[in-house]
């Protein structure tokens, strides 16, 4: 008698097991949210992250903000060592005092050597004169001689003249050409000057963008996440001082079954609701869509575990409401994304927007 009591107690203890993990088992299973003509998908809520870098190796002088504040974009947030630029910035320009003070010298030179050319071109015009005339001179003797009106020593005279004035014109011209070449070297020499000048212009304004460089701003606004170095550190070029995080732009990924997929466009429209603050809906429009199928990701849950392929979807928070709130806006929180498919639904009021905190 106890035996068939204990049997029958034990199976109605079994049925009773079953009926609740049947009961525990379609809660858990069933579809929740607002019903047909809409898609969720869970994910995380996440934030497009910046690593603050040096551009060129040196030592950490100095941060200025701490993980958890908020910055704005083009804020001061570190400075680097930059002794050694100011240093090399003094020398360049000193360098370029001294190449323009070469330039004033060359063009002096220049202005001399023109001057010296324009004797020599005068010069010139000179010994043609003189040998003109001895030449004039010279035919009249010839004439003078043929007659027997002057003496042969005076024809010989004259003709010694035209000689000596030729001799002098190519002399002249041979001072002229001296005196080209030496305008054409110190104009050269001019340009050199110049070019140098233009040299230390060049490197003053890359040691001048490298002491820019050497200050570290934030490209965005946003919320420090990381302290990644400390002040004192020596960081090769590229070395990360800072993690910034932008609280502005923030979205979700989340799956959605091949069945869905194709119903699922750009811009669609997307209420996330938060597990943090559930009562509160945030608006959201799809930027991405998948074009290739993947098999669930093991991180991610989904509504039913008969669907094994999947669609990353991504969807952007409206930047608006980002930036009203982004002191509230944290990373990484969990929550569920519902896409409406069909646009002549009407959101549930349990997805209706309302005020944020």
């Amino acid at each position: 008698m106890n035996r068939t009591l204990l049997r029958r107690a034990g199976i109605v203890l079994l049925v009773l097991l079953i009926g609740l993990g049947a009961a525990y088992a379609w809660r858990n299973t069933r579809a929740e949210g607002p019903g047909d003509g809409f898609i969720g998908g869970n994910g995380r809520i996440e934030a497009i992250e910046v690593d603050i870098a040096t551009k060129q190796p040196g030592r950490i002088a100095e941060i200025l903000v701490d993980e958890g504040d908020l910055v704005k974009a083009g804020q001061v947030v570190a400075r680097m060592d930059l002794q050694a630029l100011r240093a090399e910035r003094a020398e360049s320009v000193a360098r370029e005092r001294q190449a323009r003070d070469a330039v004033a010298g060359a063009q002096a030179q220049l202005a001399m050597r023109r001057s010296d050319e324009a004797a020599a071109a005068a010069l010139v015009v000179q010994r043609r004169s003189e040998l003109d005339a001895a030449g004039r001179r010279l035919a009249r003797s010839t004439r003078l001689a043929v007659d027997g009106a002057t003496a042969v020593q005076e024809l010989d005279d004259d003709r010694a003249r035209v000689a000596s004035a030729g001799a002098a014109v190519e002399a002249a011209r041979a001072q002229q050409q001296a005196a080209r070449a030496a305008v054409d070297a110190a104009r050269a020499q001019a340009v050199g000057a110049e070019s140098a000048v233009a040299a230390a212009l060049a490197t003053t304004a890359r040691i001048d963008a490298e002491l820019q460089d050497g200050i570290l701003t934030a490209p965005r606004a946003g919320r420090i996440q990381y302290r990644v170095a400390q002040p004192g550190e020596v960081l090769p070029a590229g070395g990360t001082v800072l993690n910034l995080i932008d609280l502005t732009d923030v979205y979700m990924t989340f799956f959605v079954p091949e069945t869905a997929a194709g119903r699922v466009a750009l811009g669609t429209e997307v209420r996330v609701q938060l597990d943090a603050a559930p009562e509160f809906v945030v608006p959201a429009r799809v930027t991405y869509v998948a074009s290739v199928a993947q098999f669930t990701p093991k991180s991610v849950e989904t509504a039913s575990e008969r669907q094994k392929l999947m669609f990353r979807v991504k969807a952007q928070v409206d930047r608006r409401v980002l930036e009203r709130y982004a002191s509230h806006v944290k990373a990484g929180v969990p929550g569920v994304a519902w896409v409406r498919l069909e646009r002549s639904r009407p959101w549930p009021p349990t997805l209706a927007l309302r005020s944020t905190p």
